[in-house]
C-alpha cells in the first residue's frame, strides 16, 4: 500500500502546511532550508530536491510509527532548526511532522508533497530574444523540462508542451490576449508525456517533426508534419525547422523569431543530449556520430548571438541573468569543449559518463507514440523523477 493511503495514528500536534510555491521561494531567495524526506530510501536515491542552501535528510515514514521513536533517528533531525517534512503526496508527511511537533520539533509539511513538487511550472519571460513578438521559458524544476511561449500580435505558440499543463498554456494566452495558433514537438520525449494531442483537442495546430512521426507515431494523421526549412508565422514572428538528428532519429530545433534556437533534447546550456534513448547501447555510437553531424554542421553555424534554449536542465545549469537557462552560441562554444573535439573525441566524450535512463523511459516514450494510453493521473505518475536526458551528469562547460 503507498504510505499516502495508510490510516496513520493522529499525533497531538497539529502542523501547518506549506505550498510547494513557498518552499521553492524560500530556497530561490538563499534561506537555510533543512527537509526531511520520509519517502523509501529507494525513491530517495533516484529523486529529491536539492539546493546548495538545501539539507536533506532521509527517514522513511515507517521510522516514526512506533511509539518510541528511535534514538538514532531522531538524533539525524536538527532539534535547533526549522525542519520540512515530505513525502510523496502529503499524506505520510503530515503524521510525520505531527510526531516531531509532539517531541518539540519546530516543523511544517510540504502540501502534496513531491507530487505538488512537480506542478510548479513558472514562465520567465527571455530578455535576450531579440525577435519579433516576446518569448518566455516555462520551467518545471521538479524534472528540469523547460518548454518556450511565443507571441507577437494576436498569435502565440508552444514548443514542447507538457500534458500536465496543457490548460496552463491556453489559459496563459488567453491571459495574454492572444490565440495559441501552433504547438510544436521537437521529438519524441522519453522522459515526460507530450500536450500535443491535448491541445490539438483544444483547436491548437499541433506539429510534429516527420522524421519523429516515422517512429510509429499512431496519430501522425491528427498532426501537421514538419520537413527541415519549413516555416510558421506567428504573428510577424517566424518559427524554422532545424532538423538536428542526433538524441533521436526525428529530434529537431526552432529557430524562434530569428533570435534563439530552441534544441529540444540536442543540445543543452551546460551539456549535450545523450544518444541511447532510441536505439540502446548498441546504436548509441553511431546517433552519437549523427549528433556531432548536427552540430557543427547545423547549430553551430548559427551566428554567435543566437540564444541557445534546450528542453531541460540540470542541477549543473547555471541560468542566465534573467532566471532563464539560456545562453548564446558563441558562449557554449568557448565553455564547452565538446562542442570543439574532433569526432572520435567527442563520442568518446558523450558515452563515457551517461546518467541512469529517465524513470519510465519506455512507457512514456509509447505513450508518446500513441501505442499507451494512459488518463491524466497515470500519465502524471509516469513522468515523476529526474529527467537524465543530457549525456554527461555534469556540466560539460568550464567556468572560464
Amino acid at each position: 500500500m503507498d504510505a499516502d493511503e495508510m490510516d496513520f495514528p493522529t499525533p497531538e500536534s497539529d502542523v501547518d502546511s506549506i505550498a510547494p510555491e513557498t518552499l521553492k521561494d524560500r530556497i530561490d531567495a538563499g534561506e537555510s532550508v533543512t527537509l526531511l524526506d520520509a519517502r523509501m530510501s529507494s525513491d530517495y536515491e533516484e529523486w529529491r530536491i536539492d539546493g546548495e542552501n538545501v539539507e536533506s535528510i532521509n527517514a522513511p515514514y515507517f521510522h516514526f510509527l512506533d511509539e518510541e521513536i528511535d534514538d538514532d533517528v531522531l538524533a539525524s533531525i536538527p532539534d535547533d532548526e526549522h525542519v520540512t517534512v515530505l513525502c510523496a503526496k502529503g499524506g505520510a508527511s503530515e503524521y510525520v511532522a505531527g510526531a516531531l511537533a509532539d517531541r518539540g520539533y519546530d516543523v511544517d509539511h510540504l502540501e502534496d508533497g513531491m507530487n505538488g513538487w512537480a506542478s510548479i511550472y513558472e514562465a520567465h519571460e527571455v530578455t535576450d530574444y531579440d525577435g519579433p513578438g516576446t518569448l518566455l521559458q516555462y520551467q518545471r524544476p521538479s524534472s528540469g523540462c523547460l518548454g518556450y511561449l511565443l507571441y507577437d500580435g494576436d498569435e502565440a505558440a508552444v514548443v514542447d508542451p507538457l500534458r500536465a499543463f496543457a490548460d496552463r498554456y491556453l489559459a496563459d494566452a488567453e491571459d495574454l490576449g492572444v490565440e495559441l495558433t501552433y504547438a510544436f514537438d521537437t521529438h519524441v520525449h522519453a522522459d515526460h508525456v507530450s500536450g500535443l494531442r491535448e491541445l490539438a483537442a483544444e483547436g491548437v495546430e499541433a506539429v510534429l517533426p516527420s522524421a519523429a512521426a516515422d517512429r510509429g507515431v499512431t496519430y501522425a494523421d491528427e498532426v501537421t508534419l514538419t520537413t527541415d526549412g519549413e516555416e510558421f508565422a506567428v504573428g510577424s514572428a517566424t518559427i524554422e525547422t532545424v532538423f538536428t538528428p542526433g538524441h533521436t532519429t526525428g529530434m529537431t530545433s526552432y529557430l524562434l523569431g530569428g533570435s534563439l534556437l530552441a534544441t529540444g533534447d540536442g543540445l543543452f546550456i551546460e551539456s549535450v543530449a545523450r544518444p541511447d534513448l532510441e536505439e540502446g547501447d548498441e546504436g548509441a555510437p553511431e546517433a552519437a556520430r549523427l549528433l556531432y553531424e548536427s552540430l557543427q554542421n547545423r547549430v553551430l553555424t548559427f551566428d554567435d548571438d543566437v540564444l541557445v534554449g534546450g528542453a531541460h536542465f540540470s542541477d549543473a545549469a547555471d541560468p542566465a541573468a534573467d532566471g532563464t537557462y539560456t545562453a548564446p552560441i558563441g558562449e557554449l562554444r568557448e565553455r564547452m569543449d565538446a562542442l570543439s573535439a574532433d569526432e572520435d573525441t567527442f563520442v568518446e566524450t558523450v558515452l563515457a559518463d551517461m546518467p541512469p535512463r529517465p524513470a519510465n523511459y519506455e512507457e512514456v516514450i509509447a505513450t508518446n507514440l500513441g501505442r499507451n494510453a494512459v488518463d491524466d493521473d497515470e500519465a502524471f505518475a509516469l513522468e515523476l523523477g529526474p529527467n537524465n536526458c543530457a549525456a554527461s551528469q555534469d556540466a560539460l562547460t568550464s567556468d572560464d
